[in-house]
This record gives C-alpha cells, structure tokens and sequence, in this order.
C-alpha cells in the first residue's frame, strides 16, 4: 500500500482548505488547519497557502463552493506559471469519493484529506509487523469505499450481445468496472488476511500480558507529541524514540520500572488527535488493548499548548469511545518550561485567556481542584520529576494492595541498616 506515502525526499508543496461554520469558528479553523500543516511537515510536504471559506456546512459535491475551488485553480495555475508547482492540496476534513473524484477533476493535482494525511504518516512510521499490518488494514478500508475513484480514467465500453449495446445494458460492463470488481475483490480477501494476522497478534500479547507477573499496569496516554516517549524515556532509562513530530511512536513500548522498591509496568501508547479515522482506531486494537487493560492512566498534556483543554478532551472522548473512562488516573502536565504568556495591560478589561495568564495562576483556576491528580513538570529539564515520582508511587502502591492483598510485603521500605521503617 503505497498510494498514500508522501516521501520526504520529494518535499512536495502543498495548499490546506478548510471551512468555517456554524460548528467551528475561524479560530477553530485556524487551530485546525495549524495542526494539518503540522502534519503536512510531518509527512515531508511544505504548506505555501491557505484557503478558507464560511459556509453552512460542506458541499456534497467539492466540499468547498465552485468559486472558492476556482480560487484554488487559480492559484495553483498561477505558481505554474512562476515555476512553482503546486504538488497537492490537502483539506482538513474526510472526502467522499464523489468529492474527491470531482475536485481532482477542477484541479489537476493530488488530493488528499486529513485521514489520508494521518494514513501516510503512520505507514511512514510504522516499524515492526504489528504496527504494518495495522496501517495496512486502516489503509485498505480507507481506500474501499473510493475505489472507483482510482477507474475514472477508463471509459466504458460497448458490444457483446444485448440490443443496441447501451451503456446501461446488462452484461455490457467495460474494462473500468470489470477491473473495480476484481481489485474489491483482491482488497477485500487481503483484508481478511490481515485481520487474521492481526487476530494471531492479539492473541499472542494476551499471553504475553498474562505472563507478566503480578505488577501493576501503568499506561501514558495523551494528544499525540505531548513528550509521551520522552517522559518514558525519563522513568524507564531505556531510549523510546521520540522527536518533535506527529505520531513519532505508533507500538506501543512496555518496560519494567521501579521507584524506590516498587515495580510496575510502564507503556507508552499511540497519541490521539483531532478527527482521529475511526478505520485506525478499529485497526489499532491490539495497541489500544494495552490501555485497556491498564490500571492507571497517566494522562499527559502539553501545558505550553495554547490548545491543550480542548486536547485533554479529545483525549477523554477518545478514552470514553474505548471505554476506559473510569480508570483510576492522573493528568501530567508536561512542558512547563516552554508555557508562555503576555500580561495584560491594567486597562484591558477583557477576560482573561490562555494567552495573557501566567502558569501559576493558571495553577489556581480547575486544576487546583484536582489536588495529587496532577502534577506540573518539564520531562525535558526534569522539573519537578521526583515530585512526580512520590505521587506515582503512592498511587501504584494503593492499587497493588487492592489487587494483590497478600503481596504487600513487597512495598517495605528499609532503612540504611536493613530494618524495616
């Protein structure tokens, strides 16, 4: 399946469309279309504009109206013409086929949406065969129902038997739709071949979660590149890989951690994000079962993010759909270090936001609430890393002699001579 990639070799151009509307506001907008350039980057394309329009909602024909997809051409013709080519246009919501087929038509290059975009940047990362396999599926069921997308270029044709050999008589099919048959056919056993393999892969971590002894199961959770794998990093010892990029870890890692005598199970699992394919959250099962089956939750949040509360909700909704919404948890917010804000003027009376409010009265408002269910560090500068640890032992500890009553013993702690305290 390598439809979708985007090599970074290429370092395509790109142009992002997205709307305003009665749901999403310009400034939701905007967050949105920041995030899909993020990706864009992360997929190796360069964004080189924007476009925007306030509708009521999309069009069932070309998502945008014809004298915005005009602009478009416009525009695209006009970097042609300056030798600047324009390599695709990405837009920030799902297309249907018939949408697609009718806006490459007016605009001559690549089309892609946020799912297929998400689709290329996890097949560029995944690494082992789970993780392939996984991509492969979501993929496949991405590209099924658009099918007939990819025939459009072939034209039916005539003959055979059958009066007048229309084109809508029976037994008349042409080229286009007799090779949309077999290639529905081909996907769909190569589907079943894969959930198969995939099958074979749950069951196999099942035996491998049931020989993990009696530790408790600690998951890190959160929007995806809120320093998930770094903090691993910082617990574990071990070298998670991690970068500045969308998705930079799709398997999910386990490793043995101890603080002070205490061992419990770390994993570091695939982040979420904003209009997340329902097609990967369905795939990556196997992934996501490790947060099933977790005792605690650690929930981590960019706090320099001027996003980051509608990010903690789209981390809960997801954590709902997987119904592990009432799992004992805790919120980390990372990056302290890189929160920035501009204080406002005396005169300004306006309410205060994200933007013009300091960190520790930031501290003061809901989060306050929340007392040892939240912590504030920098996984980076290791700000605030053995508060964190205390608490997380307290709470691993609690759960271990709730779940295993009879092996309190382990947790003792010694004193320089051995005796117990």
């Amino acid at each position: 399946m390598k439809e979708f990639v985007i090599s970074e070799a290429q370092a395509e151009t790109a142009v992002l469309v997205g709307l305003i509307t009665q749901d999403q506001d310009e400034r939701k907008t905007n967050e949105y279309l920041d995030e899909l350039e993020f990706l864009a980057d992360t997929a190796g394309a360069k964004t080189v504009r924007r476009f925007t329009q306030r509708v009521a909602g999309p069009s069932s024909v070309t998502y945008v109206g014809k004298g915005k997809l005009q602009e478009i051409r416009e525009f695209i013709e006009a970097e042609e013409e300056a030798e600047r080519e324009i390599g695709m246009v990405i837009f920030d919501d799902e297309l249907s086929a018939k949408q697609m087929r009718n806006i490459e038509q007016e605009l001559k290059v690549k089309i892609l949406d946020r799912t297929s975009l998400i689709l290329d940047i996890f097949a560029m990362r995944a690494q082992t065969s789970n993780a392939k396999t996984q991509v492969e599926l979501a993929q496949y069921r991405y590209m099924l129902p658009r099918l007939q997308r990819l025939w459009t270029h072939l034209e039916r044709q005539g003959g055979g038997s059958g009066s007048g050999g229309g084109k809508g008589s029976v037994g008349l099919r042409g080229p286009g739709e007799t090779q949309l048959e077999m290639d529905r056919r081909i996907i769909l056993n190569r589907m079943s071949l894969l959930k198969q393999r995939l099958a074979e892969i749950d069951r196999q971590k099942t035996t491998q979660r049931s020989n993990r002894g009696r530790m408790i199961r600690v998951a890190l959770v959160g929007y995806t590149n809120v320093g998930k794998s770094t903090l691993m990093n910082l617990l574990s010892k071990s070298e998670v890989f991690a970068e500045n990029k969308l998705f930079a870890t799709l398997d999910t890692t386990v490793r043995k951690v101890i603080v002070d005598n205490l061992p419990f199970l770390l994993s570091d699992t695939v982040g979420f994000i904003r209009k997340l394919p329902t097609d990967l959250v369905d795939s990556f099962k196997s992934t996501l079962d490790e947060v099933r089956e977790a005792d605690l939750l650690l929930h981590v949040v960019d706090i320099s993010h001027p996003d980051f509360e509608d990010q903690i909700k789209v981390v809960e909704k997801t954590l709902t759909d997987l119904k592990c919404n009432d799992k004992p948890s805790m919120i980390i917010f990372n990056k302290v270090d890189a929160y920035t804000w501009v204080q406002k003027d005396e005169d300004d009376l306006t309410p205060a936001t994200r933007e013009n409010i300091s960190l520790s009265d930031l501290m003061k408002t809901w989060m306050a609430r929340l007392n040892d269910n939240c912590i504030f560090i920098s996984a980076r500068e290791k700000t605030n890393i053995e508060e964190m640890k205390t608490i997380l032992y307290n709470k691993v500890r609690e759960l271990h002699v709730q779940k295993y009553p009879y092996n309190d013993f382990l947790f003792q702690r010694y004193d320089e001579s051995g005796a117990v305290e």
